[in-house]
């Protein structure tokens, strides 16, 4: 199968890393960053184009040389790419968390011949797949709350966090408004606040609402559930700081200044942990009952190289997506959602069983 993968940063190197693993991918990288570009896997089943997005010709021409499409390029991007995906006939996935980005792909997917397959990651993406596998067997649904965080290993300074992703994707989810259902009406609501704190394994830990963690699930569950929600879980006193920045110094408004400083001030770290945590209660059986899910996954090495645990849960979940697809367990044509796929198959799969 030709993939065209457009992104050649942290999760598009580990994307490309999968996915000429199994030997069963030929692989274009396209991107503007010569110096990401070299840093790709070597393999000759891989090659590498300087390509830019926004010239809708040239990205057309290439599109239709391959039968996939995925995007790992900042949510802005994403329209310019699954329309050029639709033209060229090819399968899409992506892995946004914007909200106004996703919509727009949905109305483009309506009017592809092909499979689109969005937000394909960690969160949108795998744990959606978690909470609706939970959902079954329920006749009525009280709440599902989904908690996700990519943290350090080892937290070093006043934010107890460090840079483990795209930096706009981060600044994008603390901004922008959250999707949720409460008391049975679905409603936006801000983010970065109704703070929680949990232990797990005997860590506490903070969430709070950010945006995009729900992908369709809005979508999916309304009528069905009380309450809906997701939080990205933190270290305590991670969001207190945060809203100093983005509220009292308004850097929310000032993103780019934002961005500048964070990475100027954060490290990237190799040496993180992937939480997921996913409760829904509700009635089975006439009796009210909570059944959760709870997994933690840690960064490791592979095929003598280091990667983060962010990196290998976000790829593994687009790769996985492109998998089944490409054996025809999904629908190789139409909008195909998280909640689509089955929790079994995901887990079966060479690239789902990372979360096993």
């Amino acid at each position: 199968m030709r993939v065209l993968l457009l992104g050649a940063g942290k999760i598009g190197a580990m994307i490309a890393e999968f996915l000429i693993g199994t030997k069963d991918y030929h692989l274009t990288v396209g991107d503007l960053n010569t110096h990401q570009l070299a840093a790709m896997p070597t393999s000759p089943l891989i090659e590498t184009r300087v390509l830019d997005v926004f010239h809708a010709d040239s990205l057309l021409e290439v599109v239709q040389e391959h039968d996939a499409v995925i995007s790992a390029c900042p949510f802005q991007l994403t329209p310019a790419i699954a329309t050029a995906a639709c033209k060229g006939n090819a399968h899409y996935f992506d892995l946004t968390e914007d909200i106004e980005s996703s919509r727009i792909i949905q109305q483009v997917a309506a009017q592809s011949s092909t499979a689109f397959v969005a937000q394909c990651g960690l969160a949108p993406g795998f744990v959606s797949i978690v909470a609706n596998d939970l959902t079954k067997g329920f006749e009525t649904l009280q709440k599902v709350h989904m908690r996700v965080g990519a943290l350090p290993l080892y937290p070093s300074n006043a934010l107890k966090y460090n840079l483990t992703w795209s930096t706009d994707g981060l600044i994008n989810e603390y901004c922008n408004p959250c999707e949720a259902i409460v008391d049975g009406q679905r409603r936006e609501m801000p983010a970065l606040e109704e703070l929680e704190e949990f232990s797990l394994d005997g860590v506490r830990y903070e969430a709070f609402n950010t945006s995009g963690g729900l992908g369709t699930l809005c979508d999916t569950l309304e009528g069905k559930v009380e309450n809906l929600n997701y939080r990205t879980v933190r270290y305590p006193g991670h969001r207190d700081i945060m809203k100093v920045l983005l509220h009292d110094l308004r850097l929310g408004q000032r993103r780019e200044l934002l961005k500048d400083v964070l990475e100027h001030a954060l490290p990237m770290t190799l040496q993180d942990v992937v939480l997921l945590f996913v409760t829904v209660s509700g009635y089975k059986n006439g009796r009210f009952l909570q059944e959760s899910y709870a997994q933690k996954i840690y960064s490791r090495e592979l095929r003598g190289q280091h990667w983060s645990a962010i990196q290998m849960t976000t790829a593994a979940g687009v790769c996985a997506l492109v998998d089944l697809v490409r054996e025809n367990i999904l629908p190789n044509r139409g909008i195909i959602r998280q909640e689509d796929v089955h929790l079994k198959d995901f887990l079966s799969n060479r690239f789902g069983k990372l979360f096993l």
